[in-house]
């Protein structure tokens, strides 16, 4: 695969170079929760009320979930809460032993944590010219961060260069990112310790239902195509797989808890091998007995990724006994709750699940 293919028709030989390095002068630096202690102040907001006190209940159950031998913790990842900052809080988590498997989107898995482990960064948008602008100087924004799409493609090329080293047969998203982190364990990292690389050597699976909904989406269809030229087979993703992967691996961990971030096709996703098991005729499955969610989304449109954890219940997906839901943009109080759950240490005496190994 030639990178120059992945370059889309824009004509980047007229950009201001200058002006590109002014906007992209201020990386996005990621917290680390080992650096502050947010016990005291977790606390405190469980005196107070609204978000306050929901925070605080949340971390409570979290810190449940990892002070009980019998639960596997899944993290759930949607939206851009990575690129914002919190990139190296959920590679935390994984190092850590503090969570088990991981359902994200692609945008998570790729174009921010992969994208970062190839040595590129975001940056902070200290400035928002108009849109048409940064599209001219080949920036692209999320909210006010900002990404140089050059280096996205540099992200997609590498992506399809993987997939052209794979057998031409159907894939889960879980064996393809794991073959992504081993790929990075091999000497490819410019940036160490990213969430693929720790999820792949501490046999931690990542499942991404809508994985080429992202930017690997681009290396993924060139590889289609080229292979198709060729007159050859290509590597597929098999999401039917990942369903079925996901449910094995609830019904091998019996008690379960869901730490959610967002919602989108992770939350119902991991929600659902509840009732995917059930139909595969495991009748004694558990509901996951412990359920945070952290999101933004409103409840009124009925939609899923808005839906209650106390909707989920009505569905047999999740207990009603534990659970939280905290309406608060997920960088302003995620920190916190990870950083108390990482000072009480509850994970040190963890045993780890190694679910990876379910698929070896």
């Amino acid at each position: 695969m030639e990178t120059d293919t992945l370059i889309k028709t824009q004509d980047t030989g007229g950009i201001n170079d200058t002006r590109k390095a002014e906007l992209l002068s201020s990386p996005v630096e990621h917290i680390d929760i080992t650096k502050f202690d947010a016990r005291p102040i977790v606390e405190a907001m469980g005196h107070m009320s609204f978000t306050s006190r929901d925070l605080a209940r949340a971390t409570k159950i979290y810190n449940t979930m990892l002070e009980d031998p019998s639960c596997s913790i899944i993290l759930v990842v949607a939206g851009s809460t990575s690129a914002g900052g919190c990139m190296d809080l959920y590679a935390e988590l994984v190092e850590s032993n503090m969570v088990d498997a991981i359902v994200a989107t692609g945008a998570t898995i790729v174009d921010m944590d992969f994208f970062e482990a190839l040595g590129h960064k975001h940056y902070q948008a200290n400035e928002i010219p108009n849109d048409d602008t940064l599209r001219s100087l080949y920036i692209d924004r999320i909210y006010d961060t900002y990404i140089d799409e050059k280096q996205l493609q540099d992200c997609d090329h590498t992506i399809g260069l993987i997939a052209d080293s794979l057998e031409p047969r159907p894939h889960s998203s879980r064996a393809f990112i794991r073959e992504m982190g081993k790929w990075l364990s091999e000497g490819n990292a410019k940036k160490s310790g990213s969430l693929v690389q720790l999820a792949y050597e501490n046999d931690v699976p990542i499942f991404c239902p809508a994985f080429t909904d992202s930017s690997a989406g681009f290396g993924l269809v060139k590889h289609q195509v080229d292979a198709m030229k060729r007159g050859g087979h290509y590597m597929t993703m098999d999401s039917i797989a990942d369903f079925r992967e996901l449910t094995d691996i609830k019904i091998k961990a019996g008690t379960t808890g869901l730490l959610m971030i967002g919602g989108g096709v992770p939350k119902n996703f991991a929600q659902d091998t509840v009732v995917c098991a059930e139909i595969l005729g495991h009748d004694d499955v558990e509901v996951h007995k412990y359920a945070v969610q952290i999101t933004v989304a409103d409840v009124r449109d009925g939609a899923c990724s808005s839906s209650t954890l106390q909707e989920a219940a009505s569905w047999g997906k999740v207990s009603t006994a534990m659970e939280q839901m905290v309406f608060a943009e997920a960088t302003s109080v995620l920190p916190l709750l990870a950083s108390d759950a990482w000072h009480r240490g509850a994970w040190r005496n963890r045993k780890k699940r190694e679910f990876a190994k379910l698929f070896d």
